[in-house]
This record gives C-alpha cells, structure tokens and sequence, in this order.
C-alpha cells in the first residue's frame, strides 16, 4: 500500500497551478477587454505598463498546470485535445497575439496607425483568449462523450448555449479583476473611471454568474446530485463568492484601493473552489475519476520531485517581481 496518493498529490498541485493562472492573468486579460473603453491613449499606456512588468511571469502557472496534465494524468489529453481543439487554438492564438503587442506596441509610440494595430491585437487577444477559456470550463461541466478512453463526440460540442454564457461570464468577470486592479495601481481620472465601471460590471457578473449557477445542476447529474442530494456544507462556498461580490461594492463605494482587488480575487477563488467541489473526483466527467486518468506511479513520482523543487522558486519570482513593481503607475512612466 502506498504511503502517499500521487495522484491526490498532483491533482492538488494543478489545481494550485490552474487557480494561480486564473486569479493572476485573469486581471491583465481583464485589462485588454477594458482596453477599446479606455478614456485616452495615456490611460492604455498606464493599463498596459501595470501588468507589463508581470503578465509573462503569470502565464507560468498555465503552463504548469498544462505540463502537469501531460505528465500525472495523460488521459486528459487523450479526451480534452480532440474535444476541445478548437477552443484551444483559440486560446493559444489570442495569448499569442496579446503577448506580442505588449512588445511592440510600444515600439511604435510614433505609428498612430501601427499603435491602433497593436491595440486591437491586445483587445481581440485578450477578448478571445478570456472567452475560449470560459467555454472550456462550461465544457468540463457538460462532460465530455467518451468511449473506451477515447473522445467520441463532434468538433463543436464545445460550443454550446452554456459553454457561450460561460465564455461570456469569464470575460465579464477578468474585465471586473480589471477594473479593480487598475483601482489598485493608477491615480486621477483613470483610477475614477475604473471605479465607475466596477458596480455595473459586478452586476452583470452577478446576474450571469447566478443564471449560469441555476443552469450547471440541469447540465450534469453529478452536480445536482451533489447540490442538491442532502444538505452539504458545499453552500458554504456561494454564500462566502456572494460576500465577497458584497465586500467590492462596500470598497467601491467607500473609495478603498486594495479591497475590491482582494474581494474579487476571494470571488473567483470561492467560485474555483465550488467547481472543485461539484465535480470531485471526476477529472474527465462522467466517467473518469483522478485516478482513473493517472500515469503509472513510477512516473508520477519521478516527475513530481521535479516540480517540487521547481515551484518554491516560480514562488518566489512571482513575490518578487510583484513586490519590485509595487505601487502606482502613472502616465509617462513605467517598465517600458
């Protein structure tokens, strides 16, 4: 009998990984949503040279939590790559394109028409990228159509009146981390407009995220089941995502800077953990538990001493670039 469940180890470890990405390059997505919206072309400037120093540094917990599927839970693969193909690609193609125009965006201060260019790559980028994600996880929600380990179903079984709304509510929720970073790090009327806009998106993340949490038990059995099949502490956790979607609004209200930072974050982390909860242990619903999908032990714990030794130090650069670029960015300054 083994001493550890490797395959508990590593689930715990890409869920780590995966709600790292999600809470830190969730707000500069977030940011490049809000980017055709912005007052001025100074206030782009500051919304990008706020995340600029860190953007990069964040998308390493993706590739975490996607090398960690490849090595502890192969199966994954097997099903979610000819599942979801397409919303990936879309993915990868609008984190591509966000990721250049960082760069050269700013290499082309003096090409009116070579900085709309650039501006539209991070937008769309942003956009694209933020919705391929939601309608992956309104995916993993429906389940997937599996036969003998191997997907089964169409190309476009992704793309779903759910999986849209999902889409729809991951942008509307990185636009809201958006605005409430750009509380954190910006002053004057950047920072105003920032808070302007955080109420009305905190509604409409309210209202899809209330329809989409009604919607996702008719959708899949084992999530009723799970809400609704005797009384679980899992009710715990919306009422603790609501509390924070309340703390936002208090903050904003009361022209706090930090909290609503904070608030959101508790808000996608409460909601992560809910999706968690309902779908333990199925790693590939409906069929496939953690341990079903798991690579052979030898594997995984060969691997696993590797991240292990890995992680403290993504730890500590992640601390350390956000501690060096702490405080406000104001315009005519920044990383670039």
């Amino acid at each position: 009998m083994e001493m550890f469940d490797l395959s508990l180890i590593w689930a715990l470890i890409i869920g780590f990984g995966i709600m790292m990405y999600v809470l830190m390059d969730g707000f500069d997505l977030g940011l490049g949503i809000l980017f055709p919206f912005a007052p001025d072309e100074d206030a782009r400037d500051v919304m990008m040279n706020t995340v600029a120093p860190v953007w990069d540094g964040n998308e390493t917990w993706l590739v975490l939590g996607g090398a960690g599927f490849l090595a502890a839970f192969p199966l994954v693969y097997t099903v979610f790559l000819p599942a979801l193909y397409i919303g990936v690609f879309l993915m990868v193609a609008g984190l591509v394109f966000r990721g250049v125009a960082f760069e050269l965006r700013f290499k082309s201060r003096r090409e009116r028409r070579g900085r709309r260019l650039w501006n539209l790559a991070f937008s769309g980028g942003s956009a694209v990228a933020a919705f391929a994600q939601g309608a992956v996880v309104g995916t993993y929600i429906q389940g997937f159509e599996t036969q003998n380990g191997v997907f089964v179903g169409g190309a476009f079984d992704w793309l779903t009146p759910f999986t849209v709304l999902t889409g729809i509510g991951i942008m509307i929720g990185y636009a809201l981390l958006g605005t409430t970073w750009l509380i954190l790090k910006s002053e004057g009327y950047i920072q105003a407009w920032a808070y302007k806009l955080t109420p009305p998106l905190l509604l409409a993340v309210l209202v899809i995220f209330g329809i989409i949490s009604i919607w996702t038990p008719l959708v899949n059995e084992v999530v009723w089941e799970r809400w609704f099949g005797h009384i679980q502490v899992i009710w715990i956790l919306p009422a603790l995502t609501l509390l924070c979607m309340y703390g936002v609004y208090w903050a904003v209200q009361r022209q706090r800077e930090l909290l609503p930072f904070m608030a959101t974050l508790g808000m996608f982390f409460f909601t992560y953990l809910g999706l968690i909860v309902s779908k333990w242990p199925w790693l590939v619903p409906p069929n496939y538990t953690i341990w079903d999908a798991a690579s052979a032990p030898e594997s995984q714990l060969f691997l696993l001493l590797g991240v292990l030794f890995v992680l403290p130090f993504v730890l500590g650069y992640t601390f350390w670039s956000y501690w060096v670029f702490r405080g406000k960015v104001r315009a005519g300054e920044g990383y670039h």
